[in-house]
């Protein structure tokens, strides 16, 4: 009873984070797509739905839901919004505040989504950095459990391999 209570919670869990390493694996690529894009001329409307379009992942299927929201007649800070709370992810979160400020004071949107690649950027290396740091100790946890045992068990067994073959000490 209790797997069933607590297994959908955790198998939930465990999509939502995969989910989340996806999205914050994606997003670097894809703002570069979205920065060329807007500097090719097109909307940013329309870049997003170009951009996911053209890419496919977690993160380009909610900007081309962004992007048909928008064409159906859904105002753009609405449909970011809704997106925003699709993937409650800091790095999303920043990037719809920096592409609302840019739209609110008119501001270009080259350099804002230039800005919000280098911090997805450095948020990526941090996450891996921070995944690497908890492998240490799961690795080192693996070889006390295991690797130490399996190996004294094998040189227990050449030792006593060497006594019944020899039929007392070795060296006596």
């Amino acid at each position: 009873p209790a797997a069933g209570f607590l297994g959908p919670d955790l198998w939930l869990a465990r999509r939502a984070a995969r989910r989340a390493r996806a999205v914050r694996r994606e997003l670097p690529a894809l703002l570069d797509m979205l920065r060329v894009t807007v500097h090719a001329g097109a909307s940013l409307t329309a870049a997003l739905h170009e951009v996911g379009g053209r890419a496919r992942g977690t993160l380009a299927a909610e900007w081309r839901a962004v992007g048909r929201e928008a064409a159906l007649g859904v105002p753009l800070a609405e449909a970011l919004e809704a997106m925003g709370r699709r993937l409650p992810q800091p790095e999303v979160t920043a990037l719809i505040a920096a592409l609302d400020r840019a739209r609110r004071h008119g501001a270009p949107l080259g350099p804002t989504l230039t800005g919000q690649a280098r911090d997805a950027r450095l948020a990526l290396r941090r996450a891996v950095q921070e995944d690497a740091a908890k492998a240490g100790p799961k690795i080192q946890l693996v070889v006390a459990l295991l690797l130490v045992p399996s190996v004294l068990l094998m040189v227990a067994a050449a030792l006593a391999t060497a006594l019944l073959d020899s039929g007392g000490l070795p060296g006596t």
